[in-house]
C-alpha cells in the first residue's frame, strides 16, 4: 500500500535527538527549543516565535491571549480541522461559519465581509491543503471592523500571498499565527506546534500560558490560569534538522504536485487550482471529482485502495459534525459549496518521503479507475 502521507527524515534528525539523549536535555527546555521558536519566526518573518506540544493547542492557546470578550464571535470556515472551532469554544467564545471558496477550498472572503456583525471580535483564516486564504481582501474587512485575526498556517508551511506588489508568507498575517509539525507536515517534529506574533505583551503571554503561569519570582505563585502546552526539546530537535532543509523539502512538493497535474488533466476531476495572488505549499494533492460521475469520493478510495493507495477524504464541514448537531450549533448554517467537496473530494499520497515510482503507481491508478 502505497502510504498516504510518509515523512521523510534524512537530514540530521536522529543526530539532534542523539545529542538531547546524550545531554540529557529531554525535557521543556534545552538549545534547540530556543532555535527552533528562533529559526520558524524568522522564516515566517516574525518577531517572536512560542513553541507549543501540537498545532490544535496553538489554537487555543494563541486564542486565549488575545482576551476577547466572553461570548464573542469568531469568523471561521466550516471547510476544516474541528481543532479550530474547539479554539473558540473553550474560550467561552461563538463561532460564526462561512462556506469556502469551490476552488482554492479555503473561506470564501465575500461571506467573512457579510456574516461580521456586532459581536464579531476575530476573524480565524484557515489556510487549506497548502493554498492560502485571499488575505488582502480579508485584512481589508479585519482593519475596517477592528477584528483581531488568528491565523491557521498549520497546513501551509512556506506558501505565500501576495499583498499589493509584495509576497508575505503565509503565518505572517495574524494577531498570532498558529502552526502544526505533526508528522504529516512539510516540517515535521512528529508532534508539535508553534505560535507566532509580533507582539511583545501577547508573546510574553504565550510563554506564561503554554507553562501554568509559574511565577518569575514565587515560582509557585500563579497571576494567572494556564497550561502545559509545552515542546519537548526532543521534538524541537527533530524541527531543526527539517528547518535545514526547508528549501528542498518544499521543492520536492511542487515538483510531485507538477507530476500529478500533468498526468491527471483531462480526467473527470477537479485537480488543485493555483490562484494568481498565491504560491501554494501542496501539503496535500487534493482532487475533486465531477459531479456527473459514476461513484462518490468514498466509493473512489475503495478503489484505489484495490490498487494498493492509501488516501484520505476532505474535512466533513464543521455544520454537519454530529457532536455539535447534538449541541444545537450551527443549525442555520449554509454552506453547500462545503458540503459537496466533502462528498466529491480526497487527496492522494502526497508525503516528503513518496518516490517517483509511486507516484506513477498512484497516476495509474486513477487514471485506470476513472477511464
Amino acid at each position: 500500500m502505497i502510504p498516504v502521507n510518509e515523512p521523510l527524515l534524512s537530514g540530521r534528525e536522529a543526530d539532534y535527538v542523539a545529542d538531547c539523549i546524550r545531554t540529557a536535555w529531554i525535557s521543556s527546555a534545552g538549545k534547540y527549543i530556543e532555535r527552533f521558536e528562533r529559526e520558524w519566526a524568522a522564516y515566517c518573518g516574525r518577531k517572536h516565535g512560542v513553541a507549543v506540544s501540537n498545532g490544535t493547542v496553538a489554537l487555543e492557546l494563541a486564542v486565549s491571549v488575545l482576551d476577547l470578550p466572553a461570548g464573542s464571535e469568531v469568523i471561521m470556515p466550516s471547510f476544516t480541522i474541528v481543532s479550530c472551532v474547539e479554539a473558540v469554544l473553550r474560550n467561552n467564545l461563538t463561532p460564526v461559519l462561512v462556506d469556502c471558496d469551490a476552488r482554492t477550498y479555503c473561506m470564501d472572503v465575500q461571506e467573512v465581509r457579510r456574516s461580521v456583525g456586532p459581536r464579531t471580535a476575530a476573524v480565524m483564516p484557515v489556510h487549506i491543503y497548502g493554498h492560502p486564504v485571499n488575505m488582502a481582501p480579508l485584512l481589508a474587512v479585519a482593519g475596517e471592523r477592528g477584528l483581531r485575526i488568528v491565523e491557521d498556517a498549520a497546513e501551509a508551511h512556506g506558501a505565500e500571498c501576495r499583498i499589493g506588489d509584495r509576497w508575505r508568507r503565509c503565518g505572517s498575517f495574524g494577531d498570532v499565527s498558529c502552526f502544526s509539525f505533526y508528522a504529516n507536515k512539510n516540517i515535521t517534529c512528529g508532534e508539535g506546534g508553534m505560535v507566532l506574533t509580533d507582539d511583545d505583551a501577547l508573546a510574553s503571554r504565550l510563554r506564561a500560558r503554554r507553562n501554568l503561569c509559574f511565577g518569575d519570582t514565587e515560582r509557585f505563585a500563579h497571576e494567572d490560569r494556564g497550561w502545559n502546552f509545552r515542546m519537548t526539546n526532543l521534538q524541537a530537535a527533530i524541527g531543526c534538522a527539517q528547518m535545514e532543509k526547508i528549501d528542498e523539502l518544499l521543492a520536492r512538493k511542487l515538483t510531485m504536485a507538477a507530476r500529478y497535474t500533468a498526468a491527471l488533466r483531462g480526467l473527470p476531476l477537479q485537480v488543485p487550482c493555483v490562484a494568481p495572488w498565491a504560491r501554494s505549499s501542496v501539503w496535500m494533492y487534493a482532487v475533486l471529482l465531477d459531479e456527473a460521475g459514476p461513484f462518490d469520493a468514498a466509493a473512489f478510495a475503495k478503489r484505489l485502495a484495490a490498487e494498493g493507495v492509501q488516501t484520505r477524504p476532505f474535512f466533513k464541514g464543521i455544520h454537519e459534525q454530529p457532536v455539535y448537531r447534538r449541541m444545537g450549533l450551527f443549525e442555520a448554517a449554509q454552506c453547500p459549496v462545503t458540503e459537496r467537496i466533502y462528498r466529491r473530494g480526497l487527496y492522494l499520497p502526497s508525503g516528503q518521503a513518496i518516490t517517483d515510482p509511486q507516484i506513477e503507481a498512484v497516476i495509474r491508478a486513477v487514471v485506470g479507475t476513472l477511464s
